[in-house]
């Protein structure tokens, strides 16, 4: 089952846009966060998505902001309020019946990593594991050695200042495994490079949740 969704955010703050699919019988909810000027179309979380999907996890790809607050730059890296509506989301979709038992993951790109990892921090969350794909883990700051959760920090090899910014977070948090993809850059365009992401974030929510 695939869907779009408007999920409710507190009182004045309008909703935000989602898309979620539940396979029969999940393995485990995978909820992803995009980076700055994305949204849940994207194009790479959605390959990632897919291969989890046929893997039997359930996906929610969603919007973090509201359409009003897409057009302000300052709310696109408002890092407080993307962890937030991320924390929103993932208890609205555990309501569903078919997700309320399944363990919890979550996948951050860029700016969206970071809101994955204060959430993953948050006490009662309960997330089983987090992975970032070119992510800014720095961005969370003193949340990281909070994060109870195994985390994958998957960087291309040719994006050097973020793999220097990941091998720093990877020493500040608890469980993390830093996994290098050689020759790509920060979007992983180049050819075969994506599908190596999918294949090690699929692994990860395999062998976690």
């Amino acid at each position: 089952m695939t869907e779009d969704v408007a999920i409710p955010l507190p009182t004045g703050q309008g909703e935000v846009a989602a898309t979620l699919t539940v396979p029969d019988d999940p393995r485990g909810l995978v909820v992803f966060a995009h980076g700055s000027g994305s949204s849940r179309h994207s194009p790479r979380n959605r390959q990632v998505a897919d291969l989890l999907q046929d893997r039997g996890h359930a996906t929610l790809l969603l919007d973090l902001l509201t359409v009003a607050e897409e057009i302000e730059e300052r709310s696109r890296f408002d890092i407080p309020l993307l962890a937030a509506r991320l924390q929103t989301a993932c208890l609205w979709v555990r309501e569903e019946p078919a997700l309320a038992s399944v363990r919890l993951g979550l996948f951050g790109a860029s700016t969206g990593a970071a809101a994955a990892l204060i959430t993953a921090a948050e006490p009662g969350m309960e997330v089983a594991a987090v992975v970032s794909r070119g992510g800014r883990p720095d961005l969370a700051g003193p949340y990281l050695p909070l994060v109870p959760s195994p985390t994958l920090l998957i960087v291309g090899g040719d994006d050097p200042q973020v793999l220097d910014l990941n091998r720093q977070a990877a020493g500040l948090l608890p469980q993390s495994r830093l996994a290098i993809v050689p020759g790509a850059t920060h979007l992983f365009e180049e050819p075969g490079a994506l599908h190596q992401v999918a294949e090690l974030a699929a692994d990860w929510f395999d062998r976690h949740l």
